[in-house]
């Protein structure tokens, strides 16, 4: 039995961006382009690459809040359209396997508590190790080679 689950972001936030004009997206930090390459922009919503010729944001988005030291805020991608996914207990995609990870451990107060860059195919084994900790509470996976928030990992009963 697994004891992880990966969750995209919600997309409700993102959603009303794609309709603002580009100078106000750039005048928020934000740019709008369009896929060139498959893999290469990872949606943090539907936890899938885009495809060549989809539409994306890339944008900050605070991935650690709260009163911690380890408060964050990077860039991300988002398709237009994405759907939220949120994976079967254990389920690690494509958009985790084919990368170098770095997985961050947190516990409740947001202190990180262990952390390791390993290839993207043995995550799961890694998240299972962590959270073998009872301390540990949440999980962040993050593209180790350009730093970026990938997604969030979550306890499961």
């Amino acid at each position: 039995m697994s004891t992880f689950q990966l969750v995209g972001l919600d997309p409700a936030p993102f959603a009303p961006l794609f309709a603002l004009p580009d100078e106000v997206l750039r005048a928020r930090g934000v740019m709008r382009l369009r896929a060139d390459s498959a893999p290469g922009y990872p949606c943090r919503v539907s936890l899938e690459d885009a495809v060549v010729g989809e539409e994306l944001l890339l944008l900050p988005y605070t991935h650690m809040e709260g009163p911690s030291p380890y408060q964050a805020t990077g860039p991300i991608f988002v398709r237009r359209g994405a759907q939220r996914r949120i994976l079967a207990p254990g389920g690690v995609p494509q958009y985790i396997t084919g990368r170098l990870i770095s997985v961050r451990t947190y516990d409740a107060a947001g202190m990180m508590i262990d952390a390791d860059v390993c290839e993207g195919e043995v995550v799961a084994a890694r998240i299972d190790g962590f959270f073998a900790n009872s301390a540990a509470q949440f999980i962040h996976l993050h593209n180790a080679r350009p730093g970026c928030f990938a997604c969030r990992v979550e306890r499961v009963a």
